[in-house]
């Protein structure tokens, strides 16, 4: 399955794991994974340690995201990138909208 959550123990944060190619193939399920779990949720880590690509699609689901989560006021960290999506990220001035570690 390319699109995993888990919530912490406190229910408050929604942890997105994305593995593989984060693509439009992936578009519903990324969806899915935070809209069927938002009741009580402040934060979301999107861990990308097991994503080998992305694309502009990509992108625009992390803004869709960042929308659902209430835009300026979302808290979201996008984590363990490797260099390719980390490059991609950065040419796209991501780290000005999201948290990057």
């Amino acid at each position: 399955m390319p699109i995993q959550t888990r919530r912490s123990d406190d229910g408050r944060t929604l942890t997105i794991k994305i593995e593989g190619r984060f693509d439009f193939s992936t578009h519903q399920s990324f969806r899915d994974a935070y809209e069927h779990n938002e009741s009580n949720v402040a934060s979301y880590v999107v861990d990308m340690s097991d994503t080998t690509y992305l694309d502009s699609s990509a992108l625009g689901m992390l803004l869709l995201l960042r929308d659902f989560a209430g835009g300026d006021s979302a808290k979201i960290c996008i984590e363990n990138c490797n260099g390719d999506v980390r490059r991609i990220l950065s040419i796209s001035n991501f780290e000005q909208l999201f948290a990057i570690r």
